[in-house]
């Protein structure tokens, strides 16, 4: 596995992989009408090229080298709160699951939190979103409750969790 930063030319690979992880970490959760109304939110190229311009919010593809394919991306901004950095995305595609994607991934995410002034990451997860048990065997914590008004009708009903860094 290999992270490779992202670039303003990876947005359609973003979008690509957001897609085709969402239809199946979504499934049965939230609607097909909130997914497309949230994808089209938080992955439209202005969005995302937003966050490529801010020097503190940083995507990764995560690249099989094994297979020469790429598996899916997180996305994290330091500095997001005082001390603390905000995993904001992390997808797998659904035939990438339980291969260590993930964990290398938060592994990754954790050198760099210690490279920065930061000492805690934070995530919010869907409050049915399997990936919850995946966060809490890495260490993650539940820390408080958020029902979110994300308009046009929608909110996202997440648990927000946290990671301390020991130095």
């Amino acid at each position: 596995m290999k992270l490779i930063e992202a670039k303003t030319e990876d947005i359609p690979l973003i979008q690509n992989l957001a897609r085709r992880s969402w239809e199946t970490a979504y499934a049965g959760i939230i609607s097909d009408e909130q997914i497309d109304y949230m994808l089209g939110e938080m992955y439209s190229a202005n969005e995302i090229s937003k966050h490529l311009e801010n020097p503190d919010y940083h995507y990764y593809l995560i690249f099989d080298e094994g297979n020469d394919s790429y598996e899916g991306f997180m996305g994290y901004e330091h500095g997001y709160e005082d001390g603390t950095t905000k995993l904001h995305r992390i997808y797998l595609l659904p035939e990438s699951k339980g291969k260590g994607f993930g964990k290398g991934a938060l592994d990754f995410l954790k050198k760099k939190l210690c490279e920065s002034s930061d000492h805690r990451i934070i995530l919010n997860v869907n409050k049915e979103n399997n990936a919850r048990k995946f966060y809490e065997s890495q260490g993650f914590k539940i820390y408080n409750e958020l029902v979110l008004d994300i308009g046009n009708g929608f909110v996202m009903d997440d648990y927000v969790m946290e990671f301390l860094i020991h130095r």
